[in-house]
């Protein structure tokens, strides 16, 4: 059951303060940082393992994550019917789009399976080297098994994030983080009847780590009254005019998801060509970078829940306050990694280093603090992209989203990288030079967009649901306050 001192506190917060974006990006953001630390402690033992391992541990994660991405980006924009009509007071419909979620994330998590006999012949066609092919081909075809569970998980947490109720949200990833963590080590190394499993191990622990947390969503929802309250369980019906506007809506931002994936994965296989110590120095670099990029996922979730709510009570003017508050504090933290990244590379990468430095693990570290000069320069348009991107998506600005996104990606980053593999002396360092300037178009694009301001007259649920509020008039909870 819920404190009802806490939800009474919650709603005398001023729509639009800062405090307000703090109650809801505070806990995504140390949600998606634990996810961050899992992902960084998972390559680090992986280092520990092997270079072959860590090398393909990234380019086949990457390759299931955009096999997974379309589903995901609608999974994902579950959040933004549920934070719409969360705004204009329809609590069933709150439910029929999670129900809604739910039966496009089953579809979804069993096509996603047939991938798994056509792994060995993929990787074998992507041309690495013979080694990190066969490494590859196993944490793939494991990792598939994790996509159900992954898909649903998302749909659930949407029941919470859209809602603003993000603690709970923080304290389930929090937890199967931990259960990630500890499997990891005891799979990937062995532990008593456990058998040292590599990679395998790996990829193994990420699947039961999805699959508990789907059940700590199961439990938390069938434990609290909000079920109740919203009429969980009595509105699972199917609902064919909710289900084709979540796919409307929600199939640019997962083409949205499957375009970024598919050009970083396009950019991580050249560098991969490059060969093994470049594309080990890129793994390394971009999980570094994550410490950074996953935690803004969090203010960017909230961004976009904060939005839809605002857009569900049609006051487009607080979500411009709370978008442009949202983003001086993500320039701040940015700008603080920005400087451990070219300050202090040598001691991010001490955890990497194995029990005997080699030579070849020397060679990786040299190039991985090159790389990091480049993460420290887009970082800043990473915020931009990451806060503004949120904002429009918020309203149901996807397609903008999505076609800028294929333009910019293949046009600055994926086709020059390729021309770049062919003919320059510089494969490295010019691949990077062409994905920081794609980074930084993409944030300028997003932010001009939402300067513009055409998503304010946009809106995911049906307009007889909302009743206008003036931007003059106060909310109930801001009366509430004087």
């Amino acid at each position: 059951m819920g404190d009802p001192s806490l939800n009474t506190q919650d709603s005398l917060v001023r729509p639009g303060s800062l405090r307000e974006l703090a109650n809801v990006a505070v806990p995504l953001v140390l949600s998606c940082g634990s996810l961050s630390i899992m992902h960084v402690v998972d390559r680090i033992f992986l280092t520990w393992w092997s270079t072959d391992a860590v090398a393909a541990a990234l380019p086949a994660g990457m390759i299931q994550w955009t096999a997974m991405s379309i589903a995901m980006g609608k999974a994902t924009y579950v959040n933004t019917f549920v934070a719409q009509y969360e705004g204009a007071g329809q609590k069933q419909r709150v439910s029929e789009s999670v129900w809604q979620g739910l039966y496009m994330a089953l579809i979804w998590g069993g096509i996603l399976l047939l991938g798994i006999p056509f792994a060995g012949t993929f990787f074998h066609w992507i041309g690495h080297v013979e080694a990190v092919q066969k490494l590859e081909v196993d944490y793939f075809s494991i990792l598939c098994l994790a996509s159900g569970p992954a898909l649903v998980s998302t749909v659930l947490s949407c029941f919470y994030t859209g809602r603003s109720k993000t603690m709970v949200v923080m304290w389930v990833n929090l937890a199967s983080v931990s259960v990630n963590i500890v499997l990891d080590y005891w799979l990937i190394f062995g532990a008593g009847p456990i058998p040292e499993m590599g990679i395998k191990g790996a990829a193994i622990a990420t699947v039961l780590a999805n699959v508990c947390t789907v059940i700590f969503y199961a439990v938390i929802i069938f434990v609290n009254h909000e079920a109740k309250e919203y009429g969980l369980f009595n509105n699972c019906r199917w609902n064919q005019d909710l289900f084709k506007r979540l796919i409307r809506y929600g199939f640019p931002n997962g083409m949205l998801y499957f375009v970024d994936v598919v050009g970083f994965t396009l950019f991580i296989v050249l560098v991969g060509r490059i060969g093994k110590t470049e594309l080990a120095a890129t793994t390394i670099a971009f999980n570094l970078n994550s410490l950074a990029f996953i935690p803004m996922m969090g203010v960017g979730t909230a961004v976009m829940t904060l939005v839809g709510t605002r857009i569900g009570e049609r006051r487009p003017q607080l979500a411009v306050t709370t978008t442009w508050k949202a983003y001086a504090v993500s320039a701040a933290y940015m700008l603080l990694f920005a400087v451990i990244y070219v300050g202090l590379p040598e001691l991010l990468l001490r955890p990497y280093e194995p029990k005997v430095v080699t030579d070849e693990f020397l060679e990786v570290k040299k190039m991985v603090i090159v790389l990091l000069r480049f993460a420290a320069l887009f970082s800043f348009f990473d915020a931009m992209a990451v806060i503004f991107g949120s904002a429009i998506r918020g309203a149901g600005d996807t397609r903008f989203c999505l076609y800028y996104s294929l333009v910019t990606g293949w046009g600055i980053m994926v086709i020059p990288t390729f021309f770049i593999w062919m003919y320059s002396d510089e494969k490295l360092f010019y691949s990077w030079a062409a994905c920081t300037s794609y980074i930084g178009v993409l944030g300028l694009g997003y932010l001009i967009r939402f300067q513009a301001g055409h998503w304010k007259k946009m809106r995911v649920i049906e307009d007889h649901f909302a009743d206008p509020i003036s931007e003059d008039k106060e909310h109930p909870a801001q009366k509430a306050l004087t």
